[in-house]
């Protein structure tokens, strides 16, 4: 059994590539509990979307302890400051009973951000620079964020709220000159694994699990958050299935073209991760990848082996 619980173990690879899986099988194998790094698994009641799976989290009829997940109202607008604070909370929760933290996710700032020692800044909102921002185009505001020397996360300009919460960070960090590794947390031990999966297996697979998530019930799932009263724009905030679900249930976009679009922007998204993790390795950061064709055990043994 591992018992060193200084030394964190992280999971993670693109989408549909069996993450949550193998994790859970590794929690059960020493004793581990499961810290998500999914951005949007943080919400409750968006549960298929999302892809939980909180099926997983029961091996052999053993339950495997997590966190991060459904820790948020859906609607809410979850920030990596808020992250980091949280994954801190889980990991000393975690270290009180002695098991072994496992990190495991898709969203690569998420997992760099607790990686790389540094602790993000808590930015309120600027009502001020939020009506200078008023009306002006995803263009327009993709070319000021440009500007600043400071950037929160250059990827974070999806929709029009996305970028001006992008700005408004931007501005902050500029003008209280906080560097990216200010307030810098302990560093901890860790071990990256990273699931290799090619691409065109990757496809298959994120194309066979829209299908099933459909035939599951992901597009009523959408139709009782909006009857809750979630806006449609908070929905379409958080992208992909959401964004392109809602878009089809408020009747702007027929079923066939919601499909598409969506089964294309999730292969895009998986391709995106990927471009992430291999940046993570540029800077640093030592990925173990495992072949996603081999069977579990085989890629049991091998972290056990490296982390023993």
């Amino acid at each position: 059994m591992i018992t060193d619980t200084k030394r964190l173990i992280v999971v993670l690879g693109p989408t549909a590539c069996g993450k949550t899986h193998l994790a859970t099988l590794l929690a059960s194998r020493i004793n581990g509990q499961i810290i998500s790094a999914d951005s949007r698994q943080i919400y409750r009641r968006m549960d298929i979307g999302t892809g939980k799976d909180l099926t997983e989290y029961n091996v052999g009829g053993k339950a495997i302890p997590y966190h991060l997940i459904d820790i948020a109202e859906a609607g809410y607008r979850y920030n990596l400051y808020e992250y980091c604070r949280d994954f801190d909370i889980a990991m000393s929760k975690i270290a009180e009973v002695g098991d072994t933290p496992i990190l495991c996710g898709g969203t690569g700032l998420y997992i760099e951000a607790v990686l790389d020692g540094y602790k993000m800044v808590e930015v309120p909102r600027d009502a001020s620079l939020r009506r200078s921002l008023d009306g002006k185009s995803l263009e327009e505001l993709r070319q000021i964020l440009a500007r600043y020397k400071t950037l929160h996360n250059t990827t974070d300009t999806s929709t029009l709220a996305r970028a001006v919460r992008a700005i408004e960070i931007a501005d902050y960090y500029e003008r209280k000159g906080i560097g990216r590794r200010c307030n810098e947390r302990p560093t901890r031990e860790y071990t990256i694994f990273g699931i290799d999966i090619d691409r065109d297996t990757r496809r298959r697979r994120i194309s066979e699990r829209l299908q099933a998530r459909i035939d599951e019930g992901m597009i009523d799932e959408v139709v009782r958050l909006l009857a809750d009263g979630l806006h449609p724009d908070d929905l379409t905030y958080y992208g992909l299935e959401y964004k392109y679900i809602t878009q089809y249930v408020v009747g702007d976009i027929s079923f066939d073209e919601m499909y598409r679009s969506l089964e294309t922007a999730i292969h895009r998204f998986a391709k995106r991760q990927m471009t992430w993790f291999r940046g993570m390795e540029r800077r640093g950061f030592d990925i173990c990848w495992l072949p996603y064709d081999i069977d579990d055990e085989e890629k049991l043994s091998r972290i056990v082996a490296r982390i023993s």
